[in-house]
Parts: C-alpha cells; sequence; structure tokens
C-alpha cells in the first residue's frame, strides 16, 4: 500500500498502448486524468495489459489468503458486488446470511450459545479488523473496571509472542497499547506460555495466542496458557482474559483435531478471531471475530443508526462494504466439494492440504540440505532452512525460484531467533500432489546451479584493483580477505537491524 508518493505532477512521462492504438490515437498521461475520453475497450486493454506483469496467484506460496473458489461461487460474487451490506434494513436476507456465519462459527469454537440463542460476532475485513475490535473491547472493559476501583487506566498492555502477525503491532501503536513480546529462541518458535502468564501485571488487558503461527504454522498451547493463567488470576486476585487468533488455524483444528482445546471449552477464552478468506477458503475481504457471551463485548462500542431505515447495530470500523464476502462465505459452506455433508467436505479438503505439505516437506527432506522447521500438527505450511548457508542463503534460493513462476519468501525470525532464516510454503487448497512435486524438483534444480557458482558476494568484497594485485606481496590478497570478512559481519549486522521489525506481515 503506498501511503506517500513523490510529486510528479509535472511528469511527462505516457502511456504507449499496442492493441488500444486502435482506438486511441494519442498516448494517454501515466500520472494525470486524461482530456479526453477514449472507448471502454482501450481502458479495459490498457489496464490488463499491465496487470499480466503481476505474478500467478496460484503459485504464490507466501500468502495464506484463498487463491481459488468454486464457478459456483463467482457467479454469486456477480450477483452481490452492488449490494452495499452496511444497509441490512434493504439487505434483511444478506444481514440472516451473515448473523448464520457468526452462529455457525460460534458452535464450531464450542461457545456456550444454545440452539433458540443468537451468538455474539461480526463479519470484518479480515483478521486485522477483527483483532482491533476484539482489542478494543478487551480495552474497554479493563478500563471501566480500573475506574470503579478508582485505579489508573492509561497504561494498558497486551501480552503476545513475538511471532505475532504484524496487526497486532498496528493495534498496539494505532490504540496505545503497549506490546509485550515473549522472546523466541533456536528450536521453539510460538510463545512460551510460562513466560507470557510471568509478563502478566494488573494493566494487562488480554494474553493473545496463536493458533497458527504465521512463520511456521505451528499451533500454541492454549491450554496450558489457560491453567497457568487461571493460577495467577487466583493468586492476584486479577481477572486477565485470553483471545485467540485463529486467523490461520480457526478453519483447521475443529477438523482435524477436534479433540485439541484451545477454543471457548476453555474457561478464560473469551474472544476469538479468524480469517474466512484463509483456511474459510473464500477469496481475500472476510475476517470473524466471536465472543464468548454479551458480557464480553461492552455495548458502549457498539453503535445504532437508522438513517437507512430500521434501527441498525453496527460494531465495525469499516462502514460500506460489498455483500459479496457475506454470500460467498455461506456459500462456501454449501458447496464443499465432494461432500457427504458440508463437515465433511471441509474435513476433506483440510486432509488433503496437510497431505500435499507431507509430499513437499518428505521431497525437501530427501535433499538433505534442509532442515524442517514447521511442525506436523498446526496449518498446512512447510518452513525449512539451509544447513550450509556459506555458499548461498535461502534469500538467493527464493530469488532463483522466481524464474521458475514460484513465489516462495524467504525471511528472519524475530528476537531472539533472528539468526535463523527459512523458506515457508503455505500449503493451500489450489496446490496439488503434482505441483508440490515439480517443486521439489525446481529446489533442487536451483541447488545444483548455485552449487557451481562462486559465492555471489557484494561489491566491496571484490573490490580490487588491477594495481593491487601486481604490487601484491601478501598485503593485497590479506586485504582481500579482510574484506570479505567485514562484507559478512556487515549483512549478519543488517539482518540483525530489520529482524526487530515484523517480517510476518504476509497473511
Amino acid at each position: 500500500m503506498v501511503v506517500t508518493a513523490t510529486s510528479i505532477t509535472e511528469s511527462e512521462e505516457c502511456l504507449h498502448c499496442t492493441f488500444a492504438s486502435r482506438y486511441v490515437q494519442e498516448s494517454l498521461p501515466k500520472f494525470k486524468i486524461p482530456n479526453n475520453s477514449m472507448p471502454k475497450e482501450a481502458a479495459y486493454q490498457i489496464v490488463n495489459d499491465e496487470l499480466m506483469l503481476d505474478g500467478n496467484p496460484r503459485l504464490n506460496l507466501a500468502s495464506f489468503v484463498s487463491t481459488w473458489m468454486e464457478p459456483e461461487c463467482d457467479k454469486l460474487i456477480m450477483s452481490s458486488i452492488n449490494k452495499n451490506y452496511v444497509d441490512m434494513d434493504e439487505y434483511p436476507v444478506t444481514t440472516e446470511l451473515q448473523n448464520r456465519c457468526v452462529n455457525m462459527l460460534a458452535h464450531l469454537f464450542h461457545a456456550p450459545v444454545g440452539d433458540n440463542e443468537t451468538a455474539v460476532g461480526v463479519s470484518t475485513v479480515g483478521s486485522s479488523e477483527a483483532i482491533m475490535l476484539a482489542g478494543l473491547a478487551f480495552k474497554r472493559k479493563w478500563q471501566a473496571r480500573r475506574k470503579a476501583e478508582g485505579k489508573p487506566f492509561d497504561k494498558p498492555n497486551i501480552v503476545t509472542g513475538a511471532n505475532v502477525q504484524v496487526c497486532w503491532e498496528k493495534f498496539a501503536r494505532y490504540f496505545e497499547v503497549e506490546l509485550k513480546e515473549v522472546k523466541l529462541k533456536e528450536g521453539y518458535y510460538v510463545m512460551d506460555p510460562a513466560k507470557a502468564v510471568e509478563m502478566v501485571d494488573e494493566n494487562t488487558l488480554c494474553i493473545a495466542a496463536i493458533l497458527g503461527s504465521t512463520l511456521t504454522g505451528e499451533f500454541e498451547d492454549v491450554k496450558l496458557l489457560n491453567e497457568l493463567l487461571t493460577k495467577k488470576n487466583k493468586e492476584t486476585g486479577w481477572d486477565t482474559p485470553i483471545h485467540v487468533d485463529a486467523a490461520s488455524g480457526g478453519f483447521i483444528a475443529p477438523f482435524l483435531w477436534p479433540d485439541l482445546e484451545w477454543d471457548f471449552r476453555l474457561p478464560l477464552v473469551k474472544s476469538i478471531n479468524v480469517s474466512g478468506h484463509k483456511y474459510g477458503l473464500v477469496y481475500a475481504g472476510v475476517g470473524w471475530v466471536i465472543w464468548r457471551s454479551k458480557e464480553d463485548l461492552p455495548n458502549e462500542l457498539v453503535f445504532h443508526i437508522n438513517y437507512l431505515g430500521s434501527d441498525q447495530p453496527t460494531f465495525t470500523l469499516n462502514f460500506s462494504k460489498d455483500a459479496v464476502v457475506i454470500s460467498y462465505s455461506r456459500s462456501r459452506v454449501d458447496v464443499s466439494v465432494n461432500a457427504v455433508s458440508q463437515f465433511q467436505g471441509y474435513k476433506g479438503i483440510m486432509e488433503n492440504c496437510v497431505a500435499n505439505a507431507k509430499v513437499l516437506t518428505d521431497g525437501i527432506t530427501k535433499m538433505g540440505r534442509f532442515d524442517i522447521v514447521s511442525k506436523d500438527v498446526g496449518v498446512p505450511v512447510v518452513a525449512f532452512s539451509l544447513r550450509d548457508s556459506s555458499k548461498y542463503t535461502v534469500f538467493d534460493v527464493s530469488e532463483h525460484l522466481r524464474r521458475f513462476g514460484w513465489i516462495v519468501p524467504a525471511y528472519t525470525m524475530p528476537p531472539d531467533a533472528e539468526h535463523i532464516a527459512v523458506l515457508r510454503v503455505v500449503i493451500r487448497e489450489d496446490f496439488s500432489h503434482s505441483l508440490a512435486e515439480r517443486l521439489v524438483s525446481d529446489i533442487e534444480k536451483i541447488l545444483t546451479e548455485l552449487d557451481t557458482q562462486p559465492p555471489r558476494l557484494p561489491t566491496k568484497a571484490v573490490r580490487v584493483t588491477a594495481e593491487e594485485v601486481q604490487n601484491d606481496k601478501g598485503d593485497g590478497l590479506h586485504q582481500f580477505h579482510t574484506d570479505i570478512v567485514e562484507t559478512q559481519k556487515d549483512i549478519i549486522k543488517h539482518w540483525r537491524r530489520i529482524a526487530g521489525k515484523k517480517t510476518s506481515g504476509v497473511c
């Protein structure tokens, strides 16, 4: 997203069209609105030609976001794209579909909701908005309690692991909440529940646990966290709750590991967010946040409007949004591929994703060149690091994979494991067994090629002039060696410097 841009109002740069020149005889300004009109065919062709340079979404293995849906869902998208969902009175069926989805998720996550009761939750524009709403609910409840006790309420904090997605850092910065992060360590890339509970104080709004770490796909131990935090609450008299960020794992754990306790079965879990556009199997644009009960969502955060018709309660950061996300979220449940039942349909898709992740894991392991850092139980993600990075790094492998069309991210782990750099492949529904085998084959080709090349060094390391070579009596060679060592140190310093920033922004 571009936040600011250099002023280019005086730029004379133009767009020169190929096929569109049949309709447009003159070149078009690139950064200004054209003075004259053009045929719709030409406008389409101009934009489409540039969009062809984007990567192939199916081969974008960096993203957790769904890149395929059934054709029937595509039809529903087009039939709902002109509806503004916020007009609940005008589009009551869409509102009902949203409420049904909220209730489905509440029951899926074992919320204490009776068969004839309405669950508490809302659709959002992804898990980022869902986390903002959940965080605000925690902050308001904490502030109200502190005010009633006559205590300060100006220094709230949230405890998380250093592996959290960047939207948690956004929430903390936007809404003035301190983010207290539990550092990672080599071999353990999720939040340590014991260390998290140690960091809790009277100003802690909640502990945020991650069901499906962006870095490795691993599930955090929410059950152990609940036990340890319950004990601390009894000792201190506090009432610190838990929020579960199930953006990726919320649509996986209930189908593959139904006995795993991470949700509302645990008393301290007060809210859960999940991304429909990840393993909810729908296109980007929808997330959900579910609360345990009405008492966990302060009434003061719910707004009531009536200028669109009847009284309409709303609790979102956004207002206008199309109804597409609601229609295709509900439809995805009903058209699950090869479903004996909708539940079995989802389960079959998740089992297939895990099976394809194993194909990729086995292929990478057989090379003997990588260490697998992801886990078997978790989101179907394959994260792996090079055993020997003396000649080339995972960043070189990532760069070379783009020649084959693959988009595979390479990144360093957060503190205190920033010396570990990995490649990560997200296995989505549209990543098949054959594609997994093809990716393994392409990685092997790249490694063979990189093995035969000399180490790629920055300019500083190879800056040896002809005069230095001619006059060298040992000193020149020593200087050359020193430059290499200094360059390696510079590289390490660079990665340590950026490792303090969130590197898991892709969701």
